[in-house]
């Protein structure tokens, strides 16, 4: 292909318990468009990204960029020129999983334009870039998986979620950095927290592939949300508020946004929710597209 569309979608990470370890793919999608040229390179940002505060730049440092040059070396690959035409319909620094969408979009890129089809390698070049395969893999995957780092070796197993699960999303104006949160993370834990993450990350897989009446106490977490809470407090009263109210909500990723597993589509209208924007998504089961144009 010297021509090609690719279409990443979101993801969610964490699921409350499994922190670094569980992704979920939602039907919310980026949009790349990339042709190889003669020479030289020209990149187009439309939607989130383009322009304001939110300006994401246009040059060898753009992420989508970086990503297709790290595939395309790897597989010994050198378009002459690109031109990247990057829609952004995933809203950047909101725990949704933008970055890796990007890194996802940019790997499959490469891999289209060598000829090849994606492979477990994909998984590793795309987690290098954020130190973790849980959101990467949801995206090149889709689904719901599991994610894993061996002696530096990043690895990934998809597992098909329950037909009747229905996340919804509710996504606050503030942004966050997973740089900033994982920096109010505790270097150790009580070991009681720690046993008590095992077993509901164990129940979590279960919940989400066999049984989803018990999401409730499968997304229950003390490893790390709280800790993260100084961060985002409106997003942690809404995730207490419908907790209470019998909905399986967590904090999406790094945050802010709060991701809730329902079999309805719905959550209830709690105090909390005021200022969110509340979305129902589609588990997107198929991952990473790429089409030729």
């Amino acid at each position: 292909m010297t021509a090609l569309r690719v279409t990443v979608p979101a993801s969610s990470a964490n699921l409350g318990p499994g922190f670094d370890a569980l992704g979920l793919a939602l039907g919310l999608h980026d949009v790349v468009e990339v042709q190889v040229t003669d020479a030289g390179l020209k990149v187009e940002v439309f939607d989130a990204g383009a322009g304001g505060v939110e300006d994401v730049p246009t040059d060898e440092t753009h992420l989508v960029v970086r990503a297709l040059r790290r595939a395309c070396q790897y597989l010994g690959v050198t378009p002459p020129g690109l031109h990247l035409r990057c829609f952004n319909k995933i809203p950047h620094a909101r725990g949704l999983g933008s970055s890796a969408a990007a890194v996802v979009s940019g790997i499959a890129a490469g891999y289209a334009l060598a000829g090849h089809s994606l492979d477990g390698d994909a998984v590793q070049l795309a987690a290098e870039f954020e130190g973790h395969a849980d959101n990467a893999a949801a995206s090149l995957l889709g689904g719901f998986v599991l994610a894993w780092c061996d002696h530096g070796r990043f690895h990934a197993e998809r597992l098909t979620p329950h037909p009747s699960i229905r996340p919804v999303v509710a996504v606050p104006p503030v942004k966050s950095s997973t740089e900033a949160t994982r920096g109010l993370l505790p270097a150790e834990v009580p070991h009681a927290d720690a046993a008590f993450s095992a077993g509901r990350t164990a129940l979590a897989v279960h919940a989400l592939t066999t049984d989803p009446s018990l999401l409730l106490p499968a997304t229950e977490d003390r490893l790390h949300q709280h800790y993260r809470e100084p961060a985002y407090p409106g997003t942690g009263r809404l995730v207490r508020d419908l907790r209470a109210a019998g909905v399986a909500a967590t904090v999406s990723g790094a945050g802010p946004t709060v991701l809730a597993l329902t079999t309805d589509g719905i959550i209830p209208p709690v105090a909390g929710v005021e200022g969110f924007e509340v979305i129902e998504l589609a588990v997107d089961q198929a991952g990473v597209r790429v089409t030729s144009r």
